[in-house]
């Protein structure tokens, strides 16, 4: 069993910064991408940033140059640096993880967090 357990969300006003971080525990053998996402009401979930074994990064074009996201592969964590916060980034954010549990597996399983509230007021 993989769990995620999120922290680091809550309410900031705009401009303003917020650090999420994601500790993934259980059977893992290896974790391949890890990333971020975000739902507000009423919207589809979406992607955030994304971060590769080999520490390549992906962004929404939201949110480039404002979120970096980074990873500790010795403590199977993510983080996720948000600047220069905007009302728009007012959302549930999860955690994500591709990761093999045990090291006969030859494909990743997805694995999400249950998620932390960020809002960002006006």
């Amino acid at each position: 069993q993989v769990r995620l357990v999120e922290s680091g969300g809550g309410l900031v006003q705009a401009g303003g910064s917020l650090t999420l971080s994601c500790a993934a525990s259980g059977s893992i053998f290896r974790i391949n991408s890890m990333g971020w996402y975000r739902q507000a009401p009423g919207n589809q979930r979406e992607m955030v940033a994304t971060i590769t074994s080999g520490a390549g990064t992906n962004y929404a074009d939201s949110v480039k140059g404002r979120f970096t996201i980074s990873r500790d592969n010795a403590k199977n964590g993510t983080y996720l640096q948000m600047n220069s916060l905007k009302p728009e980034d007012t959302a549930v954010y999860y955690c994500n993880i591709g990761a093999l549990p045990y090291v006969w597996n030859t494909v990743a399983y997805n694995y999400w967090g249950q998620g932390t509230q960020v809002t960002v007021s006006s």
